[in-house]
């Protein structure tokens, strides 16, 4: 059916950089938002940052300034550039996507298995 795959996790000290990757493939024949949600322990899921086809993005005030999302529609990928890291920010790391398979003519939402960002010295 669909797949979503991410990458770029992993460990990193305060102040450095990451970049997650998400890369959907499938039944595809539509996709609308795509965007990147994180789930620390102990706390509720959260919004992180969301991009449209036509480019136009949101990213969450705790990440402002220091987080950039991009996507390559023809790739059906969407990144998550990450500066600045602080331990905060330490989470799993789950790609969404809201698109139209070829056996439906409704968008619905799909997720990514994870991944780990951990922010520590």
């Amino acid at each position: 059916q669909v797949q979503l795959v991410e990458s770029g996790g992993g460990l990193v000290q305060p102040g450095g950089s990451l970049r997650l990757s998400c890369a959907a493939s499938g039944s595809i024949s539509s996709i609308g938002s795509m965007g990147w949600y994180r789930q620390a322990p102990g706390k509720q899921r959260e919004l992180v940052a969301i991009i449209i086809t036509g480019g136009n993005s949101n990213v969450a005030e705790a990440v402002k300034g220091r987080f950039t999302i991009s996507r390559d529609n023809a790739m059906n990928t969407v990144y998550l550039q990450m500066n600045s890291l602080k331990p905060e920010d330490t989470a799993i790391y789950y790609c969404y996507a809201a698109l139209r398979t070829t056996d439906r003519s409704t968008f619905r939402g799909f997720w990514g298995q994870g991944t780990q960002v951990t922010v520590s010295s």
